[in-house]
């Protein structure tokens, strides 16, 4: 039985800063941050928007066109999460109006979580193969202004409809994972900033994808030759590369051209949004799709996740006939380049106007232009959510 995307929608918050102008400002040459990070733009969210926000906003995008009574699980993956107890996942329910007739939970391991809820997914339609699953990826990536993440921020989320018989991309059962207590990023539980050692991560994130590669290959027997791209999670687009470097060697001249396309293509929507952590890798699969003409049906296509803490994956999809037919390129592009252009100083002042730690009310900027659902704020405690259209 074929398992795997059927749609696949994306959102992004309606504000973005230059990072030539956040370079200037921080005394950079902007050729680090454009060249050597291989960033342009970030995506910045304003205090009305969160991961559950943006999260039912992407999957907004198809969800009046599909039969929800045959969804069986919603799983938001993030490291963002709302509350240390309730789920998000619940939450993007009752927005959506979806039925009650489901298992709701989230689930976090770093940039990971996305691949989880996948799986997850997976094996529920495997065992319900009448039924659907809902999968969200959605976060929101802060390391502080000045710091030495700051290139690498962004916000947004990817939402993926997992059936049978799936209309865009299969999910192969041919996953090769590992999993490694280390401490290459975390985040403590009294901060919504990340701490991370980007040299050592960016070590382990190659030695992470060279472990499952050679794993994959010997259980497989397939090579890059095989694949008609490859895709990485993207925490900068430049991260990527370096993994595959590592593999380009043993292909051939015209296997490497062609998988070094691929991967320019698949970066695209990430320089212009940035870290959406947990819907990275899935951001680069769409700006894949939505940016080419050079695959078609029947295509291999390779699929490396990455969390730190750590767990990576490596697995295969498979293109389905037709499947140009349910993206909406000319839709994400639109939207991206309608986006409102922040000052330097205007995205401090939204980077620092955010949810704080702490028990008091709180009120969010009631004239942020946001998506579809809007977080009004926090009243004792709870914060309220509705429909930005009602």
């Amino acid at each position: 039985m074929k398992i795997g995307i059927d749609r696949i929608g994306l959102y992004s918050p309606h504000y973005y800063v230059a990072l030539a102008d956040v370079a200037a400002a921080r005394n950079v040459d902007p050729n680090k941050y454009i060249i050597g990070i291989g960033q342009t733009e970030q995506a910045v969210p304003p205090s009305a928007e969160d991961v559950v926000t943006m999260g039912a906003s992407a999957a907004n995008e198809f969800i009046g066109d599909i039969d929800t009574s045959k969804i069986g699980l919603l799983v938001l993956g993030t490291e963002t999460g709302i509350d240390a107890s309730k789920s998000g996942a619940v939450v993007i329910q009752r927005l959506l109006q979806l039925p009650m007739g489901m298992r709701t939970f989230e689930i976090k391991q770093a940039c990971y979580g996305g691949t989880a809820g996948l799986m997850a997914a997976r094996d529920y339609v495997a065992a319900h193969p009448d039924k659907t699953a809902l999968v969200i990826a959605a976060d929101i990536a802060r390391y502080g202004l000045a710091s030495g993440g700051e290139v690498t921020q962004g916000a947004g989320a990817v939402a993926m409809l997992v059936s049978a018989n799936p209309r865009i991309m299969t999910i192969e059962d041919d996953s090769v994972f590992i999993s490694k207590d280390i401490s290459d990023f975390w985040r403590p539980v009294y901060t919504d900033l990340a701490l991370a050692k980007g040299k050592y991560s960016t070590e382990q994130y190659i030695e992470f994808f060279q472990t499952v590669w050679a794993r994959y290959q010997q259980d497989t027997g397939r090579t890059l030759a095989d694949f008609a791209a490859a895709n990485f999670h993207l925490p900068y687009t430049k991260m990527g590369m370096k993994a595959l470097k590592t593999a380009l060697p043993a292909a051939s001249a015209a296997v490497q051209e062609r998988l070094l396309a691929r991967y320019h293509e698949s970066t695209i929507y990430s320089r212009r949004i940035g870290n959406i952590y947990t819907g990275s890798l899935y951001l680069a699969l769409l700006s894949l799709l939505e940016n080419t003409s050079a695959l078609k049906a029947g295509d291999r296509l390779g699929m490396f996740s990455y969390g730190s803490g750590a767990v990576g994956e490596f697995y295969s999809g498979v293109l389905q006939p037709g499947y140009t037919d349910l993206l909406a390129a000319a839709k994400h592009v639109q939207e991206l380049d309608a986006r409102t252009e922040l000052t330097v100083p205007e995205y401090e002042a939204m980077f620092n106007n955010k949810v704080p730690y702490a028990a008091d009310d709180y009120a969010t900027d009631p004239k942020a232009v946001v998506g579809a659902f809007r977080l009004e704020g926090v009243v004792k405690q709870e914060r309220q959510y509705r429909r930005n259209d009602k």
